[in-house]
């Protein structure tokens, strides 16, 4: 390429992420905390709590100051439902877009396409301080691995979505994390891809990556142990039901994956509509209560408004989602408290 033809690339100089980690710490309060977390989510994965896991929030953050506000009500229900449930709040400042949109709070967080991606970084970090400041573990979903350098300190918990739990790089990064991640099934529905990312990322690998200053290295990771299933629907449907569950089961049985299993309402499932994720719930808690034990987490997307709005240059809503529709606070908190008291009497005539 000759000095007179244009690149195809541009850079802009982003903070390493020891530098915005120095900058913006964990106290050491904090760190005991999310260590204490990420034990209790792993425990209930294993079998050895009989709590069920719940991961709930907005299906993606643009507004620090109205996710905080969730959080605060979360935080709150956290503690009366704690006996039965271990809510964690899905922050997720990441959006996997199929061709084109707005890429999350990290990517863009003025939303007008100015892509300052620094501030999206010190603001995703410092929203989940705030949120894991309240008590609450924070979770994502993990789709740049360059990002997670910046936050892994905080999460209790991280999805690896469908279109990524294939990928190979995907599997060396959770190698490498030392908290519970839950790898999505393919968007096809195929459950065994899923189960060959468990196994994987199970094992140690060396593998390209980027060290705290920035600079490319070689990595040896160490492995996961805390990896499990999520059933989030396919192109065929839903595989929420009790047969898809046990089918589910039987192939991680067979690939010998970890048999925990979490249902995401949402997405496929609810056929995209969040209207229809109280029914998934239900389903799901009345497997569990009839004796499903590897059932023992479940996801719904939720924010202070249901439903969900286009972004404009006239203003948005407050609390609603600028990407898939969500449950509102007020369904979300009755659907919850309904979730726990089933649980706690084993009652499985469940109408949520």
């Amino acid at each position: 390429m000759s000095a007179d033809t244009p690149s195809a690339l541009s850079h802009t100089s982003l903070p390493s992420s020891r530098d915005l980690k120095a900058a913006m710490p964990l106290s050491d309060a904090l760190q005991t905390q999310i260590r204490k977390q990420r034990a209790a989510i792993a425990e209930i994965l294993a079998g050895r709590d009989d709590r069920m896991l719940v991961v709930v929030g907005p299906c993606s953050v643009h507004d620090p100051v109205a996710a905080l506000d969730y959080a605060q009500r979360l935080a709150s229900l956290n503690q009366h439902l704690s006996a039965r449930l271990l809510l964690v709040m899905r922050v997720y400042v990441e959006k996997p877009r199929t061709i084109t949109g707005w890429k999350g709070l990290v990517y863009d967080p003025h939303l007008d396409g100015s892509h300052d991606m620094s501030e999206g970084l010190r603001q995703a970090r410092e929203l989940m301080i705030d949120i894991a400041s309240l008590g609450l573990p924070v979770s994502t979903e993990l789709l740049s691995p360059v990002v997670t350098h910046y936050l892994d300190d905080i999460l209790s918990w991280a999805a690896i979505g469908a279109r990524t739990t294939e990928s190979q790089v995907h599997r060396e990064l959770v190698s490498g994390l030392d908290f519970p991640v839950g790898f999505k099934n393919a968007t096809s529905g195929s459950v065994q891809i899923a189960a060959d990312a468990m196994q994987s990322a199970a094992y140690a690998h060396h593998s390209f990556g980027v060290d705290g200053h920035g600079v490319m290295s070689s990595v040896l990771t160490q492995g996961n142990p805390h990896t499990h299933l999520v059933l989030r629907g396919g192109d065929q449907g839903p595989n929420f039901d009790a047969a898809s569950v046990a089918s589910a089961q039987h192939c991680l049985s067979q690939s010998g994956a970890p048999a925990a299993l979490m249902v995401d309402c949402s997405h496929a499932n609810s056929g995209k509509d969040p209207a229809r994720q109280p029914d998934v719930l239900a389903h799901v808690v009345s497997q569990r209560v009839r004796g499903n034990k590897a059932l023992c987490a479940v996801m719904l997307e939720s924010f202070i408004e249901e439903g969900k709005q286009p972004i404009t240059a006239n203003g948005l809503r407050y609390g609603q989602s600028v990407t898939d529709g969500c449950l509102g606070w007020a369904h979300t908190e009755q659907l919850l408290r309904q979730m726990a008291t089933a649980l706690a009497a084993s009652n499985t005539e469940l109408a949520f």
